[in-house]
């Protein structure tokens, strides 16, 4: 059989690109999100099964698991989760509420995600593939970012301890994006001036897209990146380390 990917978030800008990569590598492509609308759209576009479900609640997390185990089309080898939040507010700001969501979309949402889904990726033939997302704002301190770099931050602890724990037999990865152009992100890229100067900050002088993404992430999904594993790997223009003005 051929292998099967579970992608959580799979209409996400970053979400929906992976999918497009792995179908175009060859892969079976499970999608997983809560707009119908546009996983139909999706899946129709690459010939992907998909589930409706919420990431927050953890019944749609193991009903989508199942969904994608049982649908027949291949051996679950690999879990993207690509699932985040844009919560910026000034600390004096964020409500218990915040801090919550953010971690429950994000880190435990990642979490749960894995564990439905291990004894079908320990069953895989070959070695599987977990991949999960951060920010560059954990490796950078910015402004108004404390909920979301927190629980950010907690995806990267637990890239690293799934990565240990998980070895030999499921490698365990994350990347760390800098601001991309996403459907999430359009209240920061939507304004052409704020857009330019968020650009600007990066040594590479712009904005990330989804596509500057998704080759990483296939490649990490597959048999390509067999040895690695346990990597915060940051795609981000050079913004996490590189300054190239005073």
């Amino acid at each position: 059989m051929q292998p099967l990917h579970l992608v959580f978030g799979g209409t996400g800008g970053i979400g929906s690109a992976v999918a497009r990569a792995l179908h175009a590598d060859g892969a079976a492509v499970h999608l997983v999100a809560r707009d119908e609308a546009r996983l139909r759209a999706l899946a129709a576009e690459i010939g992907a099964s998909f589930t409706v479900a919420d990431v927050e609640r953890p019944e749609d997390v193991v009903r989508a698991v199942k969904d994608a185990t049982e649908q027949g089309v291949g051996e679950l080898a690999g879990l993207c989760y690509a699932v985040g939040t844009i919560n910026l507010k000034p600390i004096g700001r964020l409500t218990d509420a915040d801090f919550e969501r953010d971690f429950r979309v994000n880190a435990l949402g990642a979490a749960k995600a894995v564990q439905a889904a291990l004894p079908a990726l320990k069953a895989w033939r070959g070695t599987a593939s977990i991949l999960l997302f951060s920010t560059v704002a954990v490796a950078q301190g910015f402004t108004a970012h404390a909920s979301v770099a927190m629980a950010k931050g907690a995806v990267e602890g637990l890239t690293t301890a799934l990565a240990a724990e998980l070895a030999p037999k499921i490698r365990v990865n994350c990347i760390a994006p800098s601001l991309t152009r996403t459907p999430l992100a359009a209240s920061l890229t939507g304004n052409p001036a704020m857009a330019e100067a968020i650009g600007q900050l990066h040594p590479l002088q712009r904005l990330g897209e989804p596509d500057d993404i998704a080759p990483l992430a296939a490649l990490l999904l597959s048999d390509q990146g067999g040895w690695i594993t346990g990597q915060i790997i940051g795609v981000d223009g050079g913004r996490s380390s590189l300054r190239t003005k005073g």
